[in-house]
């Protein structure tokens, strides 16, 4: 069952510091101490406060793209798909989130090579994929 959590909708804004610094992901540079703005998380994540929901994902079937299950997908259900997006579509009932392929026939493609890419006959996407939150240390 998909356990849908409604994006908050204060107006109440949290910031936090965003420094012009970028981190390197090799090896380590001096750190600066300059900020660049404020980044409020809900600004970043979310472009429609009332048709933007949270979802968990679950399974292993997107790992390739760094989605685990577990890590929570802010999902955007007025946005339009298009080819290459990650996708909540609906299949038998079903919710599954994958690529959404529409050339050469709509297809919904895992980014894992042990699944295997879906042609559904009826295709209804429920949402856009956003952005999605990978905890490192942690439980849900």
């Amino acid at each position: 069952m998909l356990r849908m959590i409604p994006a908050a909708c204060s107006s109440i804004k949290i910031t936090f510091p965003l420094f012009t610094e970028r981190c390197a992901a090799g090896f380590p540079s001096p750190a600066q101490d300059y900020i660049e703005a404020e980044l409020d998380l809900n600004d970043y994540c979310i472009s429609r406060k009332h048709a933007t929901f949270f979802v968990r994902a679950i399974g292993n079937s997107m790992t390739d793209i760094g989605l685990n299950s577990g890590d929570l997908m802010v999902v955007d259900k007025a946005e339009q798909a298009q080819h290459g997006d990650i996708v909540i579509a609906e299949i038998d009932g079903e919710f599954t989130v994958k690529r959404l392929l529409l050339n050469p026939r709509p297809a919904l493609q895992a980014m894992n090579p042990a699944f295997p890419t879906l042609y559904p006959e009826q295709l209804q996407i429920f949402g856009v994929v956003m952005a999605f939150v990978h905890k490192t240390r942690g439980g849900e």
